[in-house]
């Protein structure tokens, strides 16, 4: 494509080029997320006090008269560099809500203990409000971000240099995401061969367009995927074009080097990415096991009344044990039981094999996931529990013995473990877990590859933040049943 062409492709479909507008939109989430955090603050110590019997100096919708703290929250997560709120990791927009939440909580508190002299029922409100703001703000801007998606508003644009390997599965990414953000306008690589265009994202093969296609279109994200290129040309490349660009991100190998927690070292003038292996961390895995311990302790005796009728369902429907044992890979390589709710009929795994043999299509289908879409073997109950993800419950069991964790990489077998070749050692350095990040991005409907490369960012990118995010968003992927079978 030559640039005059793409001058008409991009005018007819971009009006925009800034992230102001969800800037904007995020601000407004914020807000209406911090007042409606406030007022459920308020509305459980009014429920309290009538509980007890005993009158509170507040009604249920005075919480609406604190609305002047409201620029206080936007502040301090503006302080917190969750705006304009695109491309954002999930770990770090959770640590910054909740980070912010607490500065903002804090300062009214404390604000009012100085201004009143008491801790009056109002300030507990506010401690309540905290408790919940997290979420609340999480909540609001997932909503905004959904409702951005479906309005068909054109995300800001972005120039992609590179239409190789990693810069197509750069394009991809963006393309599948389904949060307002970047969206790739153009695609620049000096290899002919790439074709016009890829994916509806035209091609032009002129890597040192960055200062016109900046001037004249006023595109300010450059995105550089070219991995593979040599020292001497990347740096005239970003001297002479992709300098041109406000903002420019460069990506070194996209799954080599995949840790969001990077800081700069300087060693005399040379600068240099330092990392740390979080989960090898003694004081880590402790709070880690601490979560796991508390988490399904209090939410094991909440759901034991539904775990009782699930046994009940599974015995009535269909002869066999209650309870499935499946061997699996953990920490080190060691062998457990990785328990489940029977969701097949008994003697499923010697029936597999003639299964694939019989029929090809279900062969290779296993063999690309080493899951079946529409498993013969499955029971009706069971179908119902695959599909709620009700039937990994009993691998709480297995968390409390310390075989698993909340989260983690995949429980994987000795088959599976061959797909992540060189990748599989480390895998087996941390505890696989009962939900992760590939169960929230996609589940089964993702290839192996995929799979592989969620477990390396978890295990290269671990924080408390990205374990509180996976489990925020744990609830909400079972409810949808997508990818689940």
């Amino acid at each position: 494509m030559t640039l005059d062409e793409f001058d008409q492709w991009f005018r007819a479909k971009y009006r925009r080029t800034s992230s102001s507008l969800t800037a904007a939109a995020m601000i407004l989430a914020d807000l209406i997320g911090a007042m409606l955090s406030i007022g459920a603050g308020f509305f459980v110590v009014k429920i309290y006090y009538i509980a007890i019997g005993r009158w509170a100096d507040f009604s249920f919708w005075s919480f609406v008269t604190y609305w002047p703290y409201l620029p206080i929250f936007v502040l301090i997560i503006w302080l917190m560099r969750l705006y304009p709120g695109i491309a954002l990791a999930p770990a770090e927009e959770t640590r910054g809500f909740a980070i912010a939440s607490l500065l903002a909580h804090g300062g009214i508190v404390v604000s009012r203990q100085i201004q009143y002299g008491t801790f009056n029922s109002v300030s507990v409100a506010f401690v309540f409000s905290f408790v919940f703001s997290t979420i609340v703000l999480m909540v609001c801007r997932d909503i905004t971000h959904t409702l951005i998606k479906w309005s068909k508003t054109k995300g800001v644009p972005a120039v992609v240099y590179g239409a190789g390997t990693t810069g197509r599965l750069v394009v991809d990414r963006m393309l599948k995401a389904k949060k307002a953000g970047y969206e790739p306008a153009l695609i620049l690589d000096d290899d002919a061969s790439c074709g016009d265009s890829y994916r509806g994202i035209p091609i032009i093969h002129d890597t040192r367009l960055g200062p016109e296609l900046a001037r004249r279109y006023n595109i300010k994200m450059a995105i550089v995927a070219m991995p593979n290129l040599d020292q001497a040309q990347l740096t005239r490349m970003i001297s002479h074009s992709v300098s041109a660009f406000r903002y420019n991100v460069l990506i070194p190998g996209f799954f080599s080097i995949n840790n969001i927690w990077m800081s700069v070292r300087d060693f005399g003038g040379i600068l240099g990415f330092a990392t740390s292996h979080r989960l090898k961390m003694i004081w880590n895995l402790a709070l880690k096991r601490c979560i796991d311990l508390t988490l399904v302790i209090a939410g094991g005796l909440v759901i034991l009344p539904l775990l009782l009728v699930i046994a009940l369902a599974i015995k009535i429907s269909s002869p066999g044990p209650v309870l499935y044992g499946h061997k699996r890979l953990g920490l080190n390589g060691t062998y457990f039981k990785a328990y489940k709710f029977r969701s097949m009929v008994v003697d499923a795994d010697k029936k597999l094999q003639g299964l694939l043999d019989a029929d090809p299509r279900l062969r290779k289908e296993w063999e690309a996931s080493q899951k079946l879409k529409n498993d013969p073997r499955v029971t009706g109950i069971g179908r119902l529990l695959r599909r709620t993800s009700f039937d990994e419950f009993p691998q709480l069991l297995n968390i409390l013995k310390g075989d698993m964790s909340l989260v983690g990489p995949r429980p994987v077998t000795d088959p599976e473990l061959q797909r992540y070749g060189e990748n599989a050692r480390r895998v087996l350095t941390v505890k696989p877990g009962l939900t992760g990040l590939w169960q929230v991005s996609g589940r089964s409907d993702t290839d192996y590859a995929e799979r592989v490369s969620y477990d390396l960012y978890y295990l290269q990118s671990w924080s408390v933040w990205l374990d509180l995010w996976i489990l925020y968003r744990t609830p909400a992927v079972i409810l949808k049943g997508r990818g689940a079978y």
